[in-house]
């Protein structure tokens, strides 16, 4: 795996945020990092996303920043533009991972079944995203796939909970998880500092146990 790739591993859990408002990015930011995880995907799906995430990589400059849920090459490089250090997708578009790769970019999208892992694989992609996890099967269907798929690795994401993540933490063909119950939409609109510094600093925990 590359640097960008094995900072995510050493995280393990990476928190799936939405951000409707971007002065939400700075407190935020400093919730996660206290909380023991710096690291996020801010996804795309706000007019709020880029400007959180250049705030985000300007004043937590420890923290590993990516962008989710990028469908087009617009989206590249305004994740890239404004600090971006990996780019995420739902499914695979093979326009837009070649083109991640030209900007060299770290880019994981996702899969769903052998035949996205194919496509990934044809495209020199050996670390996948899995989504949705737990509707397409969970950890069994991610084992079932990783058997045929030996140099495969995978970041489940949809569906994980601080409980049955667990289970996905300790199977080692899973490089990171990511899960939105860090700092859910709820949690972010109530401004609740507290609750999700407690929810990182209980995953962060679980990572030291089950990895």
């Amino acid at each position: 795996m590359n640097a960008i790739l094995r900072e995510l591993a050493k995280t393990a859990i990476v928190p799936v945020i939405v951000i409707e408002q971007e002065e939400d990015a700075l407190w935020l930011g400093k919730a996660l990092c206290e909380g023991g995880l710096p690291c996020a995907e801010v996804t795309f799906r706000t007019k709020a996303a880029a400007e959180a995430i250049r705030i985000l990589s300007e004043n937590y400059p420890q923290m590993l920043i990516g962008a989710g849920t990028v469908l087009t090459r617009d989206q590249v490089d305004e994740a890239i533009a404004v600090g971006a250090r990996f780019i995420v997708s739902p499914g695979l578009n093979p326009d837009i991972v070649k083109y991640c790769q030209e900007k060299g970019i770290v880019m994981i999208p996702g899969c769903a079944n052998a035949s996205d892992i194919e496509q990934a694989l044809a495209l020199r992609i050996t670390a996948v995203k899995f989504f949705p996890a737990e509707l397409l099967g969970g950890l069994p269907m991610i084992k079932a796939l990783a058997a045929p798929y030996t140099n495969v690795r995978f970041m489940p994401t949809g569906g994980l909970n601080i409980e049955n993540v667990k289970s996905y933490l300790a199977y080692d063909r899973i490089f990171a998880c990511g899960g939105s119950w860090i700092a859910d939409q709820k949690l972010i609109a109530d401004k609740q500092y507290d609750e999700i510094v407690r929810r990182s600093r209980q995953s962060a925990e679980l990572v030291k146990q089950y990895r």
